[in-house]
């Protein structure tokens, strides 16, 4: 009976350890000279809808699962244009149902979620159009090409990134 016990509550964990998170990534990629480097936990769509429910339209989003994502540059950039000096950035998302998206370069870094985001920490916000697309993306994806590309679900975010 001790065995089953054990046996029970250690399946227990394991289902509660492994089926509730989402996995840690991490992108690394140079464009123009400047290395970028970005941490994030890939959530996976799982027949949910994400935009306008899992993740509310006109809140601050943490970009991902788990801890809030972080993005990192070498060198000084500009983002869409916009002077970002580098460094180790929270990166946050504002979904809107009718309107571009905002993307946040703030320096709290080491937050769990957003629930400790602050604005007035904010060094960079930058409104991108989202780009809506037949294909599902089920995992949460960073990639870093020519541009930074944020996908899922149905949408992508294009992130232009230069050397400054």
């Amino acid at each position: 009976m001790k065995k089953l016990k054990l046996i029970l509550v250690f399946t227990l964990v394991a289902t509660l350890s492994f089926a509730q998170k989402s996995p840690k990534q991490q992108s690394t990629g140079v464009i123009d000279g400047v290395n970028i480097t970005i941490d994030y936990s890939a959530p996976n769509v799982k027949e949910r809808t994400i935009w306008g429910d899992l993740v509310p339209y006109g809140k601050v989003w943490r970009a991902g699962a788990d801890k809030n994502t972080t993005i990192s540059f070498d060198k000084d950039v500009t983002i869409n244009g916009k002077d970002l000096p580098a460094g180790k950035y929270g990166f946050f998302i504002i979904p809107n149902e009718n309107a571009d998206w905002t993307i946040i370069f703030n320096t709290k870094n080491d937050s769990w979620g957003a629930f400790k985001y602050k604005e007035k920490e904010d060094v960079l916000r930058v409104d991108i159009a989202p780009v809506f697309g037949d294909e599902n993306q089920e995992e949460l994806f960073y990639g870093i090409m020519d541009k930074i590309l944020v996908a899922w679900e149905k949408v992508s975010l294009n992130i232009k990134v230069a050397a400054k």
